[in-house]
């Protein structure tokens, strides 16, 4: 629950970002707001050790004695004196506060420029990817910069009156706030709450939450290498807390974009987290945290992106470090790189037992053929029984897209009893109707769908088994041999006035008519052809003829191309389970007997070639939960469409038609 009270910040902050109407266009407001917040709240953290980081600064020849020139560059061990003395894990050599700024205001907006970078190396590194200096100027410009700044002065947000749980739910209120009055663009980098919320519960449902409440004093970390503005990292740290208020939690996460980053750091930097913990970069190509291993992992990668621009680096780890890498298990197609995110994922999980929540759109469920990199993630997954469940929510719940999501949950600890099954939960039509859209996100959970979503989670073995929105299936049910079926290759040859219409054939004119029963005797009558030229000839002599003798090649017969089919047949139950070499014998009794039973008695010709059997695996989630709806009775149609014309003629009399 959020603290008591926080709300009036909040409201005060949102107040003050009216001033910004006419000089930035709306989804422009958090980009100047939040940044304002984290300056505010540094300035009155840093109060109380100002003078005490000042004094140090000039003992260790940083500043001047005026305490406004700058004196030596700050190396890494008068860093950590400095933050020794500020007590915190950032300062500030600036002699300058909020209060003492409004002071002189003309010339504001250079002296607001250097506060900012007096700050410590990395929380300048925040203020500098918000790319704050062109706001200011901009600020300074329009002249609303002074009644801003005054406002933020009277914003109490010294530590004694705001802690650092409240400055981050304060941070976080802002930032939703924010994101959705930017709803273009607000998809992108920000997940709605109440999804965030959901992954939760879901992650810490049954024997985690057990564990974690039964364990007095736990640690557990969480890692997100999406992470776009830290909403599911703080989200998690909720969660976990809720469930055990004496509970450590250790944030990490990792984001590709400067601006977002900048938030995500913000909102950690406000509740007194490492810098270290929240890495800017591409997770998929520069692992912030190689070798490391969380309690918890939870995401929501881009949908649909191209990974072409950044293909380089994953393919060579796919190629040289195979299944001791992170992408082993295959790589998707080009256009949709969502199941990287899900493999990188898979490899931070502890070997004691980790869980994984992540949201997907329905293309990973179910794209790429038998053999695919798609399909081979999917049957490595399953192949380690990795994959819990998969929850299905309602389409709309985004700001930036409407199609339809799902939410996949994954561990290397399941329960004895879950082993080799895998949960299926159908939250679709459990969303609600927004009264005001944003963007596209026109649905939301509320927090009576979240708990129902989780309960039938929870009991899809047991209480809600019988459910017409849940399915607990083998993991074996989402397999597949694809196999080729073969049909024997029946030709005559015959020449035509086509077949001899250009050169080198138009000498066989005399030939048109004839008829061959084997592509040798035609050949019989081409003596003076090439290799290659007799090769041409037989093709477009040749005619498909059921009636046609086989051709055979040493003593079995031609397979015809024409007439190769292919199709899926289940994987037998207990597949996963089998030893790799007993693998292939069970695959080739099963297509057998799926010849006997399903194609001889139709095409009794038939035969498998085995050696083009591919195992795949694609996950069918709406077929799992379609229900037949008959069509309606044709007397109640025909009976509705008289009504229908006795109400239109009545209609026409009143008209006088």
């Amino acid at each position: 629950m959020a603290p008591v009270g926080f709300g009036d910040k909040v409201a005060f902050v949102w107040k003050v970002a009216d001033k910004l109407r006419g000089t930035f266009k709306q989804h422009e407001y958090g980009s100047v707001m939040l940044p304002l917040l984290v300056l505010r709240r540094m300035d009155a953290v840093l109060a109380p050790t100002k003078d005490a980081v000042l004094d140090q600064a000039v003992a260790l020849g940083a500043l001047e004695a005026d305490r406004k020139t700058s004196g030596k560059p700050v190396d890494a061990g008068m860093d950590l004196i400095l933050k020794k003395a500020a007590g915190q894990r950032f300062y500030s050599l600036s002699p300058l506060m909020f209060t003492t700024m409004l002071a002189n205001d003309k010339e504001l907006a250079l002296q607001l420029a250097s506060y900012i970078r007096r700050l410590s190396k990395d929380a300048y590194a925040v203020m500098e990817a918000y790319n704050f200096d062109d706001k200011i100027a901009r600020m300074d410009r329009a002249e609303i910069l002074y009644p801003v700044l005054a406002d933020f002065a009277d914003l109490d947000l010294r530590p004694s009156a705001v802690s650092n749980e409240t400055m981050g739910y304060i941070f976080e209120e802002l930032l939703r706030k924010f994101s959705e009055m930017s709803n273009e663009t607000a998809g992108e980098h920000y997940t709605p709450r109440e999804v965030i919320d959901l992954m939760v519960a879901l992650l810490l449902h049954g024997r985690t939450s057990q564990e974690l409440t039964a364990n007095p004093k736990p640690v557990r970390t969480v890692y997100d290498p999406a992470a776009g503005t830290g909403g599911m990292l703080m989200g998690a740290a909720h969660g976990i807390s809720a469930a055990n208020d004496a509970a450590t939690v250790k944030v990490h996460g990792q984001e590709l974009n400067p601006e977002t980053w900048a938030i995500a750091q913000s909102d950690l930097m406000m509740q007194d987290t490492s810098p270290e913990q929240m890495a800017y970069g591409n997770s998929l190509t520069q692992d912030a945290f190689r070798g490391k291993t969380f309690d918890f992992i939870l995401a929501n990668p881009p949908y649909g992106v191209d990974w072409k621009s950044y293909a380089k680096p994953i393919k060579e780890e796919h190629e040289k470090q195979g299944e001791h890498g992170r992408f082993g298990a295959g790589l998707p197609r080009i256009s949709d790189g969502s199941l990287l995110f899900l493999q990188h994922m898979l490899s931070k999980m502890k070997p004691g037992g980790s869980r994984v929540g992540i949201v997907l759109s329905g293309s990973p469920l179910f794209s790429g053929a038998a053999g695919s990199g798609e399909s081979e993630i999917r049957r490595w997954i399953l192949e380690n029984d990795w994959l819990e469940g998969i929850v299905a929510l309602p389409d709309q719940m985004f700001y930036n897209t409407g199609i339809s999501t799902y939410v996949w949950i994954l561990t290397n600890d399941k329960a004895t009893e879950d082993r080799g099954l895998v949960r299926l939960v159908d939250g679709r039509e459990l969303g609600t109707k927004m009264r005001k859209s944003l963007g596209d996100k026109r649905k939301e959970l509320t927090p009576g769908a979240i708990t129902d979503i989780t309960k039938l989670y929870g009991g899809a073995r047991d209480e809600f088994a019988g459910d017409p929105r849940v399915r607990v299936l083998q993991r074996e049910e989402f397999g597949f041999q694809r196999i080729s079926v073969e049909r024997p290759l029946r030709r005559r040859w015959e020449v035509t006035a086509e077949a001899v219409a250009t050169e080198p054939f138009t000498r066989f004119a005399d030939l048109v008519g004839r008829r061959f029963d084997t592509e040798k005797a035609l050949l019989a009558e081409t003596t003076d052809l090439t290799a290659v030229q007799k090769k041409a000839f037989a093709k477009v002599c040749a005619i498909a003829d059921p009636e046609a003798p086989v051709i055979t090649k040493m003593g079995k017969p031609e397979p015809d191309p024409d007439l190769r089919d292919q199709e899926n047949v289940p994987l037998p139950a207990g597949f996963f389970d089998l030893p790799d070499d007993d693998r292939p014998k069970v695959l080739e009794e099963a297509a057998e007997q799926h010849l006997t039973t399903e194609i001889h008695p139709y095409v009794p010709d038939a035969w498998i070639d085995h050696s083009k059997t591919k195992v795949g695996v694609e996950i069918p989630f709406t077929r799992q939960f379609y229900v037949y709806e008959p069509p309606r009775p044709v007397d109640e149609i025909a009976a509705e469409i008289k009504g229908l014309e006795a109400k239109i003629q009545d209609w026409m009399k009143g008209l006088g038609l």
